[in-house]
């Protein structure tokens, strides 16, 4: 059985897979070279395998895709930029613990 794993979205799928998306989708904004981002990619994984079929979970790599990093003004990464019915609700900056954005999640699941 295929494990859940978080889309890798671009600046030119963006607007298709994030702001058309009905329900409640998170995108994780991250880079390679970036430390605290790899210490948040695995929770983002364990969301993305916990709430399949909840919450589209997704990864914008900001060096390949500044375009869309910078129209939602992600300054700091990691960045997870929640949305809901396509509209940009919220925004968690830093490495938080699993905890705080499964809180979030389940605030804007509501």
């Amino acid at each position: 059985m295929a494990v859940a794993q978080p889309i890798q979205v671009t600046d030119e799928q963006f607007e298709q897979e994030i702001e058309r998306y009905e329900g409640l989708a998170i995108v994780d904004f991250w880079a390679e070279w970036c430390g605290p981002c790899r210490v948040l990619a695995p929770v983002v994984e364990q969301i993305a395998q916990e709430y399949e079929g909840k919450v589209k979970v997704a990864k914008l790599d900001v060096d390949t895709n500044q375009n869309t990093a910078m129209k939602y003004n992600v300054r700091s990464i990691p960045s997870v930029l929640f949305f809901k019915g396509g509209k940009h609700v919220d925004t968690v900056v830093g490495a938080v613990p699993k905890a705080y954005l499964i809180e979030k999640i389940n605030q804007h699941l509501k």
